[in-house]
């Protein structure tokens, strides 16, 4: 019972974490800054809505796929942003990746509040 009863502890702070800070971008600042320095942009919606329109060197993971696909996102410590529609998957994004050992992750909230592309 004392295992059952840490997953479900567990899986209450993923869910308040997420909750918590959904919709809520880390600011537009920070995200910019972050991408100047190489930050992996992860775009936490569904193929569909990827394929309508997304954040220029984003890849689509989507929310559900994402602990199946930790791998892909290289090491822990690269800083990375997430985004989505509104920024609530992206804000839960954060607390799947916080949670796995991700030391740098960025809630970039929703598509619309990324920050400009920087014209070189």
């Amino acid at each position: 019972m004392k295992l059952i009863g840490r997953f479900a502890l567990v899986l209450i702070w993923l869910w308040v974490s997420g909750f918590l800070s959904c919709s809520r971008s880390d600011g537009a600042e920070l995200v910019r800054a972050k991408i100047r320095a190489g930050a992996l942009i992860v775009d936490v919606r569904t193929p569909a809505e990827f394929a309508s329109g997304h954040y220029p060197g984003a890849v689509n993971i989507p929310l559900q796929e994402l602990d199946r696909r930790l791998a892909e996102m290289g090491p822990r410590n690269r800083p990375v942003v997430v985004y989505c529609r509104t920024g609530n998957r992206s804000g839960k994004a954060k607390a799947i990746l916080l949670n796995a050992g991700f030391t740098d992750v960025i809630n970039g909230g929703g598509l619309r509040e990324m920050p400009p592309t920087e014209k070189k």
